[in-house]
């Protein structure tokens, strides 16, 4: 059984939503304000939340952030009615695995939930050592020198799609559609390099001459194999 929370203060949207999320492997447990939320991050262990940006008494960006504070990478889904290019950067910086702006088709969060439950399941994946780095995909276990990395979800799952095609150039639109919607729905590809950004800083030597993470001008990106 997957348990989603959700944090949604329209009460005629968060019944929607519970109504078409729960089924017989999935439950929802909906609050209706920040301040009921935070008691819900120390209560109970949730398999993806779903949380509402702009609430009476705050912000779902603070809960994201406490989140990630406390080591947490369970997926995190935004709603918000915000639509600006920064808002969606915002949101995926603080850790953000996806980003939905209202109105919405229930069908395609229906979509998108159903693509993070499956990317964060328990996968088959190995160690994988390379030069300096180790990664365990399946122990979320990653390291440059020895030293562990902390990768966010989204971070992990475009290192994993580049690490399986690595030596070949993978296109912005197939990586857009690997990492963040399975193919339900358009996202905006400007999160792809804000991610690449972040992953650079975090793996690289110097991000600003990655030795790894190459850019394929005109197609996307590629892992770079060493020789």
């Amino acid at each position: 059984m997957k348990h989603i929370f959700l944090l949604e203060d329209d009460e005629t949207l968060g019944r929607g939503i519970t109504m078409a999320l729960t089924g017989p492997e999935t439950s929802v447990g909906c609050r209706t304000s920040l301040s009921s939320a935070w008691e819900a991050l120390e209560e109970d262990r949730f398999d993806l939340w779903i949380l509402d940006v702009n609430l009476p008494d705050g912000s779902g960006l603070d809960l994201l952030r406490q989140i990630r504070l406390e080591g947490n990478a369970t997926p995190v889904i935004l709603l918000t009615a915000n639509d600006l290019e920064l808002d969606e950067v915002t949101g995926l910086e603080a850790g953000a695995d996806d980003y939905i702006t209202k109105p919405f088709s229930l069908a395609i969060l229906r979509a998108r939930v159903n693509a993070q439950l499956r990317r964060s399941a328990p996968g088959a994946s190995q160690a994988l050592t390379m030069g300096p780095f180790a990664f365990n995909f399946e122990q979320m276990d990653f390291r440059r020198d020895g030293r562990a990395v902390e990768l966010s979800k989204t971070e992990q799952k475009l290192l994993r799609v580049l690490l399986e095609n690595r030596g070949h150039a993978v296109s912005r639109a197939t990586l857009v559609d690997r990492v963040w919607t399975d193919g339900a729905e358009f996202v905006e590809e400007n999160a792809l390099s804000v991610t690449v950004k972040r992953l650079r800083s975090k793996l690289e030597a110097d991000p600003s001459r990655p030795e790894y993470l190459k850019t394929v001008y005109g197609i996307g990106y590629t892992w770079a194999v060493k020789s």
